[in-house]
């Protein structure tokens, strides 16, 4: 494989570039990226964000980061290959203002997958953690995995995440145990997505720190 991007995610500059969407904050407490919310969890989905990368990426990569939970409850994602419906990239001018609410990513007019994997909102998530893998437009769920992550009370990090696609299949795994993978033979949600950016995703009032992102081709 060939690296692509690296970005350990550790200082106020590594975040150039980047684009938050919704009312977030970045710190760096650690030395790592700390990403949270400025809204209460009262506000809906208006409290949530996703902060993306700038670069653009090719349809098989390797896309690799470090997270820490740090509160909960909340919900973690990452979007990837993420760019307009009709193949514009993500940040032009022409597409709709996206300011966190979820319904601006899988019903806007913006195409991408996303891997939940730390669902830990809602009663029902915290009783059987699962990673999601979506599909969108349309909010498509085509596979599900257990999450091995532990609730922040025991959480000891980095956990060492690993999402790959490669000829239209897509792996996720956490510390090499893999969570499920799938597929895109195109009959869920039109043609497999080829490339795009990617972001993180989270739901208020999650807070996560994110480190050493690494983007590789396949």
């Amino acid at each position: 494989m060939t690296e692509l991007y690296r970005n350990p995610l550790a200082t106020p500059a590594d975040l150039a570039g980047f684009r938050m969407e919704g009312d977030g904050a970045t710190s760096f407490p650690q030395g790592r990226l700390r990403l949270e919310s400025l809204r209460p969890p009262s506000d809906g989905q208006a409290a949530n964000l996703v902060l993306w990368c700038p670069e653009e990426f090719p349809a098989d990569v390797r896309i690799e980061w470090d997270f820490w939970p740090m509160r909960e409850p909340g919900l973690a994602i990452m979007f990837f290959h993420a760019r307009g419906r009709n193949g514009e990239d993500l940040f032009d001018p022409g597409l709709a203002a996206r300011t966190g609410p979820y319904d601006q990513y899988h019903h806007g007019d913006i195409d991408a997958y996303h891997v939940s994997y730390f669902r830990r909102m809602w009663a029902s998530e915290r009783s059987l953690h699962t990673c999601n893998l979506r599909k969108s437009h349309g909010f498509h769920l085509v596979a599900q995995g257990p999450d091995p992550l532990p609730a922040v009370l025991d959480a000891e990090g980095p956990y060492a995440m690993r999402l790959e696609v490669k000829a239209g299949t897509i792996t996720f795994a956490v510390n090499d145990l893999v969570s499920f993978r799938w597929q895109d033979d195109g009959s869920v949600g039109g043609s497999a997505l080829a490339g795009g950016k990617i972001g993180f995703r989270q739901m208020a009032p999650l807070i996560g720190e994110y480190a050493n992102l690494r983007v590789y081709r396949h």
